[in-house]
């Protein structure tokens, strides 16, 4: 299978949708960490950290689905079953200790203020990327 083949199955149908919505995931993610570091994180070092490490996961996803291949599609499973993980702990930690967090994540509640897109994305990319390996 060449490199072609590999991206063009990858972001076919659903997985085209997959990489635009991780993408634009990736530009709010980035920009609200960078804002919110830049300006206060003295208020929320935990928020803020966490925020920073779900752009990081955001945009390699983003990236392995638009390279596309083998590999690629092995490292964004990887990334989204760790996203998953991510999004349940932090998701969950928010609702038993709210007070560490006095400020929201992206994954804060499960993705609530991100109509809950943080817990469904990895769902279906977890889906979509093991669908694409028996393609």
């Amino acid at each position: 299978m060449t490199a072609t083949e590999g991206t063009s199955r990858l972001v076919k149908g659903p997985g085209l949708l997959l990489v635009w919505l991780y993408g634009v995931m990736s530009v709010g993610a980035v920009s609200r960490s960078v804002y919110q570091i830049a300006t206060e994180f003295d208020r929320a070092p935990l928020a803020y950290g966490l925020s920073a490490v779900a752009a990081v996961v955001y945009a390699f996803i983003t990236y392995t689905l638009v390279r596309g291949g083998e590999t690629a599609r092995k490292a964004a499973l990887v990334c989204c079953a760790a996203e998953l993980a991510g999004v349940l702990t932090v998701g969950t930690w928010t609702l038993v200790e709210p007070s560490a967090f006095p400020d929201a994540t992206v994954w804060s509640d499960y993705g609530y203020g991100y109509v809950f897109i943080p817990v469904l994305l990895p769902l279906t990319g977890l889906w979509w990327l093991r669908r694409a390996r028996t393609a």
